[in-house]
């Protein structure tokens, strides 16, 4: 995708505010049109409707987190199981900053009628299950990971149970503190996955 326009961000962070305020379902060019004091024709300039709202806030929260990811793998870890810590405090992190963007990425049921969104949600989880599987990969080929459960079947138990404590965050009104709860899951998760512990 392009570089978005000052007024396209704009836009996106208005309709990241109207997510967060009121729910998906409230997004809608007439409210967001209302919340930026501009006509519907005028925001029709920038995006075609509320559906390339939303593929922008994905496009832009995928970049951002490719960023994020490859500076926090850029790192020295002392094993897997730090580097994998590394990653999930980052992700988690981002989304309790930007809990719209969670809304979105969780909103299958909405928009999975639309190609392009769901595209762009499984290129986002598929970014996410490549890091998670690579590590688990050299967890396991050092022997910090066991071996009982294969690479893939591990991968998809943690990125499972990341995604069910990201979902009760989410449904629970943002009020637990998600990296606390993410990094507990994620810390029984290691103790049954970590050779030697």
């Amino acid at each position: 995708m392009e570089p978005f326009t000052e007024r396209q961000i704009e836009i996106m962070e208005a309709a990241t505010a109207r997510i967060d305020a009121h729910g998906i379902q409230h997004l809608t060019i007439k409210n967001l049109a209302g919340d930026l004091d501009l006509s519907e024709p005028a925001l029709y300039r920038h995006f075609k409707g509320k559906n390339e709202i939303l593929l922008g806030l994905l496009d832009y929260f995928m970049s951002e987190m490719r960023t994020r990811l490859n500076d926090v793998l850029a790192k020295p870890y002392a094993d897997q199981g730090a580097e994998l810590r590394a990653i999930f405090n980052s992700q988690l992190k981002a989304f309790a900053a930007k809990p719209a963007v969670v809304s979105v990425i969780f909103a299958e049921s909405i928009f999975h009628f639309d190609e392009a969104l769901s595209a762009k949600v499984a290129e986002i989880m598929d970014l996410m299950q490549g890091h998670v599987r690579r590590n688990v990969e050299a967890g396991q080929a050092a022997g910090h990971y066991g071996k009982l459960v294969g690479a893939s079947t591990l991968t998809t138990i943690i990125l499972g149970s990341m995604r069910l404590a990201v979902m009760k965050w989410k449904l629970g009104g943002h009020k637990a503190n998600l990296a606390k709860d993410g990094k507990a899951v994620l810390e029984g998760i290691l103790k049954l996955a970590e050779t030697g512990k």
